[in-house]
């Protein structure tokens, strides 16, 4: 199949150089819709070594733009004498079902040779660690130190540590949440109209047109990004300053075209719209009596980590977590002005927490 153009989706395709990017078939899954996903392929990368024992594993559980390059999108957080030290560990990040990074999503190619598109199935946070699960299990990997992630990565560490407690000596989960709010369901859901109204959609089937939906996305990252950061951070840097080119746009517009053209680049519109709503279906509760009670269930220890600032996921949800978790520590709240992104620009304060909570597993 010919490759796909860029002006169509930035997602990574079979043409496309994997990097350092690994490969494993999981086989077949069946999803939580009772829909099977079949031949799925995790693409992955990993630093350190895996002891002879297979005790010293860490699994990374990225954020949702984010994929299986940790340094690419967490700097200063993996290597040698860093909080996922690959001298001690063996880290692993797995590319999420339903990615665009090599993983099997929508712009991957289905079994009757067309690409997935529309047809691709909804996708759950449980059916991501089961996912994950089976890629563990292809490892060798029967049991992690620490499950650990920020946002949607977040979301899926409390779910390794709800469902699959034997398999995670302990979790941290970093500006993330036990269940969608309200709130963000109907900022995601904007989103997600931005994306499909785009004239280039086609109801998701745009990969064999000439162009694709690009402007849809890049209103959709626009928005989130908004959400990312903070409404002083905004005017502190920005304020009414003009850019200073002929376009006439204000500088946080100009901030804000660079955010979306960068995403274009390395991601999908149809992947964009399968994690979004992902998140939006995620309760850790879901058939389990409610919030409390699945998270009262957790018997492992579970470091949650809040950022002051964070308007997407404000402290009260973290909060939450470690009100009802019985092994939980303390609430970590860290101080930055930088909001949600907090995590991605407090390294040290983060890698901190990382620490300790390697300790716990």
């Amino acid at each position: 199949m010919a490759d796909i153009k860029a002006s169509i989706t930035g997602a990574w395709l079979e043409t496309h150089a994997p990097g350092d990017r690994l490969f494993v078939n999981i086989g077949d899954l069946t999803l939580e819709n009772g829909e099977t996903l079949e031949n799925i392929t995790i693409a992955y990368q990993s630093w350190g070594v895996l002891n002879k024992e297979k005790d010293n594993a860490i699994l990374v559980n990225h954020a949702m733009t984010g994929w299986s390059d940790v340094p690419g999108w967490w700097p200063s957080m993996v290597g040698p004498g860093m909080p996922f030290d690959s001298d001690k560990y063996f880290i692993v990040c797995p590319n999420v079902i339903g990615g665009c990074q090599g993983s099997t999503g929508p712009s991957s190619i289905a079994p009757d040779g067309r690409r997935y598109g529309s047809r691709f199935p909804s996708v759950t946070i449980r059916d991501m660690v089961a996912a994950e699960v089976a890629f563990s299990d292809a490892l060798g990997i029967t049991k992690y130190t620490l499950a650990v992630g920020p946002s949607l990565g977040g979301m899926r560490s409390l779910e390794w540590a709800v469902q699959l407690p034997h398999r995670v000596g302990a979790i941290c989960t970093i500006g993330s949440s036990a269940v969608a709010t309200g709130d963000q369901i109907g900022t995601w859901s904007i989103e997600l109209r931005a994306i499909k109204t785009d004239p280039h959609f086609y109801e998701g089937d745009y990969y064999e047109q000439e162009l694709g939906p690009i402007t849809g996305m890049g209103i959709a990252r626009r928005i989130a990004h908004l959400t990312y950061r903070t409404e002083a951070e905004m005017d502190i840097r920005f304020g009414r300053e003009l850019q200073g080119d002929d376009t006439g746009r204000y500088a946080v517009e100009s901030y804000l075209d660079h955010q979306a053209d960068k995403l274009a680049k390395r991601f999908d519109a149809n992947t964009y719209i399968a994690l979004t709503e992902a998140m939006i279906s995620h309760d850790i509760g879901r058939d389990r009596g409610g919030v409390a009670a699945a998270l009262s269930s957790i018997n492992v220890p579970v470091v949650a980590v809040s950022i002051d600032s964070d308007r997407l996921f404000p402290v009260r949800l973290q909060s939450e977590i470690v009100e009802f978790t019985p092994h939980a520590q303390p609430l970590v709240t860290i101080s930055s002005p930088f909001g949600h992104d907090g995590f991605l620009v407090e390294v040290e304060s983060v890698g901190s927490v990382i620490r300790s909570a390697l300790a716990l597993g």
